[in-house]
């Protein structure tokens, strides 16, 4: 026992010692009434000290030797099959080792055993999800895959041993000829407009004559517009159709094509929507509404196809740093579009000085955003090469927070929370008029 951890084994011998005081005491009460008696398991409580603290290491060395055996295999098995979700993977792990300390040190020893035995097997079956399928060349389509996160993607796969179809707006572009010079031979860059019905049809009998009979082992939709965030009001109708061809009927209209490639290969559907397709946010009706089409289709899509062995899954980033924000130079094309097409009340209730500032929020995302964009990869992966992957995935800071508090919460504290998040004092010109008046009264 001395390799035990002293601390380890003190909680487990205090704990048994505990129960033995409280014996020793109520046989001491029950002599003192009944004068003393020889066989009375007083007299025996050095040798039922010693039994119960054999007992107690005993059972200490079966626990440990099934936490390190159990531990060891789970952690082996992470190792092996590249679990990429290693925060949730590693604190369910450490729950489940403190829980059969726990059961050791206030339950009975087998009782205790076999309902640590009982959690060891459900966590198993809680891992099994985890197991990761091999590439073998699997091919995948990217769409969107000429900056941010579908370029990142493309290079990352082709890293892992895909063959990968990576689509760009301009194949001649600079970040088509950085797929090129940084990636394999496993991977071709296609044109693809994904609001071009013809160049889906073009991509498509493309990607059949590269396969030469092969399957298609996942189509991943990321390619999307943002647009200038602002007050759904000021929005001009431009933005919400742009934002809905590109976001969600593109996508669709893609998904349609490569869906019998799909079905051949029982392969995978990924879509990448946003964090705000799934709630809320001010400032995104537009672009919001799109993202929440593509997330509804893949929720229908994911329950139709499990028939024909597709596996379908959405993700919902947070805020990461990608080409989607735009530039400068974007802000203010769309900016002077906006300006131009308000009716003149409106733009007098608002006034123009709050319209200028909402590009502002660009800003914002931009320092608010993570650059690292692993957790939407890893993410990607697994859903993938999962056997059983998710249907829904939120990577990147608050995603899955805000998810809960909206599921979860009354709208009023949902509400509160997300007006704390986008902070801010400007108000339209009319507001802030109605105010100063009502000061000077």
């Amino acid at each position: 026992m001395q390799n035990i951890p002293g601390f380890i084994l003190g909680i487990f011998r205090d704990s048994q010692r505990g129960a033995l005081q409280m014996f020793w005491t109520a046989t001491c009460m029950s002599s003192s009434r009944h004068g003393p008696n020889i066989s009375s398991p007083v007299c025996l409580l050095p040798a039922t000290a010693a039994m119960h603290h054999s007992e107690a290491d005993s059972s200490l060395l079966i626990y440990m030797g099934a936490v390190v055996l159990y531990g060891g295999t789970i952690l082996y098995r992470a190792k092996k099959n590249c679990v990429e979700k290693a925060t949730s993977f590693s604190w369910g792990l450490l729950l489940l080792l403190a829980s059969g300390v726990l059961c050791f040190a206030t339950l009975r020893s087998y009782l205790g055993l076999s309902l640590f035995s009982l959690m060891c097997f459900l966590f198993c079956i809680y891992t099994s999800d985890q197991a990761l399928l091999p590439v073998d060349h699997k091919a995948v389509l990217i769409t969107g895959s000429d900056s941010g996160i579908g370029h990142a993607l493309a290079k990352y796969l082709d890293s892992l041993g895909f063959t990968v179809f990576a689509t760009v707006l301009n194949e001649r572009g600079a970040g088509a000829e950085k797929l090129r010079q940084s990636c394999s031979d496993r991977l071709s860059v296609l044109q693809l407009d994904i609001t071009n019905s013809v160049q889906i049809k073009e991509a498509y009998l493309e990607v059949r004559r590269k396969l030469q009979g092969a399957d298609l082992w996942g189509v991943i939709n990321n390619a999307g517009v943002l647009g200038l965030p602002g007050d759904g009001e000021l929005l001009p109708m431009q933005s919400y159709k742009q934002c809905m061809d590109v976001n969600f009927f593109g996508p669709v209209e893609l998904s349609k094509a490569f869906l019998p490639l799909l079905r051949k290969s029982k392969g995978r559907l990924i879509n990448i929507s946003s964090m705000a397709g799934g709630i809320p946010m001010p400032g995104f009706a537009a672009y919001g509404a799109s993202k929440a089409a593509l997330s509804m289709f893949s929720g229908v899509m994911r329950q139709e196809l499990s028939k024909w062995g597709i596996k379908v899954s959405v993700l919902h980033p947070s805020g990461f740093k990608t080409c989607i924000q735009g530039t400068p130079e974007i802000w203010n094309k769309e900016e002077r579009t906006l300006l131009e097409n308000l009716m003149p009340d409106v733009k007098q209730d608002y006034g123009e000085e709050y319209i200028l500032k909402m590009k502002m929020a660009l800003n914002a995302m931009q320092f608010l955003s993570m650059s690292d964009l692993s957790p939407v990869l890893c993410d990607v992966l697994h859903a993938l090469l999962a056997e059983r992957p998710c249907g829904l995935y939120t990577p990147g800071k608050n995603a899955y927070k805000y998810l809960l508090i909206f599921c979860y919460s009354p709208l009023w504290f949902y509400d509160f929370c997300i007006r704390k998040m986008f902070s801010t004092s400007d108000m339209p010109s009319a507001l802030r008029a109605a105010e100063k008046a009502n000061k000077n009264l």
